[in-house]
């Protein structure tokens, strides 16, 4: 569930292009009208506005963000501009090409298998290469086997799952770790790559009910760096994705200074699915409002645009 507010009746792409166009001319640019506009519209109707755009003045519209944007409020902008599966896309190639492989980590981790195919196809047309290969070169060892598994293992998207096979893996996560010397990762990447969400969750209880600690904390204590962040995400998005990034939103606010750039691409990212969840749980795990966290940790017009997508 979204909290995208957008106006009834949306004005025509056409009205918006020439509300954005007025607003980059002359000198300097009036960023709090592009906000007004692009912040309080759909994926399709962005889109449709783009094309109008290009139609109308014969220039891309990311472009022209590009050059008339700065900091924060231009990340922000270009990275909410396009549909979410060209997003994740352009975040994936980013961070994996630049080091970030946390980032990496997270948006595939926490991504279901439809929403991995969407962007899985659009990586390869956008980046002529492959998904799989990139993965390959730019990560290595458990976290590399991690997320090619993640992003090549059909996975079962429905509400079913088997009591006894959910059991039965339970009993080989904690053989596996807890139970012996060292930790067989294999068998932890085969499950957890491998295995549908409803399904995780039921190891998870089944796994806790068994042997009196969560798998969370059993993945903790056998794993370390990006791979247990992985490993953390797939379980944690398996149970509750609004909870998963409530807490990863604080994070990135909480102590001395702010990680903008986790803040800024979780809440573009979840803008358009699951926000209302996010807010839900920020507010009972917190105490506080998203809204007045964001508002106390961030300024000007990079804090208007996240305001703007949290809605209030």
């Amino acid at each position: 569930m979204a909290t995208l507010t957008t106006p009834q009746p949306p004005p025509s792409p056409r009205t918006d292009a020439i509300a954005l166009h007025k607003a980059f001319k002359g000198f300097g640019c009036d960023t709090s009208s592009v906000i007004s506009i692009l912040a309080h519209r759909d994926s399709i109707q962005r889109a449709q506005i783009a094309r109008e755009y290009r139609t109308m003045y014969s220039e891309d519209l990311s472009k022209r963000l590009s050059s008339e944007l700065s900091g924060n409020t231009k990340n922000a902008l270009l990275l909410w501009t396009p549909d979410p599966a060209t997003r994740d896309a352009t975040i994936v190639r980013h961070a994996l090409t630049s080091s970030d492989l946390r980032a990496a980590t997270e948006v595939i981790c926490s991504r279901t298998p439809s929403q991995i195919s969407q962007f899985k196809q659009l990586y390869h047309t956008m980046f002529n290469t492959q998904l799989e290969r990139d993965v390959g070169m730019f990560t290595s060892g458990d976290l590399k086997n991690l997320l090619l598994g993640f992003v090549t293992t059909p996975r079962y998207e429905g509400l079913e799952f088997d009591r006894l096979a959910a059991e039965n893996d339970a009993k080989s996560l904690y053989r596996a770790g807890e139970k012996r010397l060292g930790t067989d990762e294999r068998k932890f990447i085969e499950i957890f790559t491998g295995r549908s969400r409803c399904h995780l969750n039921a190891v998870s209880s089944a796994y806790e009910s068994m042997y009196g600690n969560s798998l969370r904390k059993a993945v903790k204590k056998e794993t370390s760096g990006n791979f247990e962040h992985g490993l953390k995400t797939i379980l944690e998005c398996a149970d509750h994705p609004g909870r998963y990034f409530a807490r990863m939103l604080h994070k990135a606010m909480k102590g001395l200074g702010t990680d903008d750039s986790t803040l800024l691409r979780v809440v573009v990212t979840r803008a358009e699915i699951d926000m209302v969840y996010v807010k839900m749980e920020y507010q009972k795990k917190y105490g506080k409002s998203l809204s007045e966290a964001v508002k106390s940790e961030t300024s000007g017009n990079f804090r208007a645009f996240l305001l703007a997508l949290i809605g209030h």
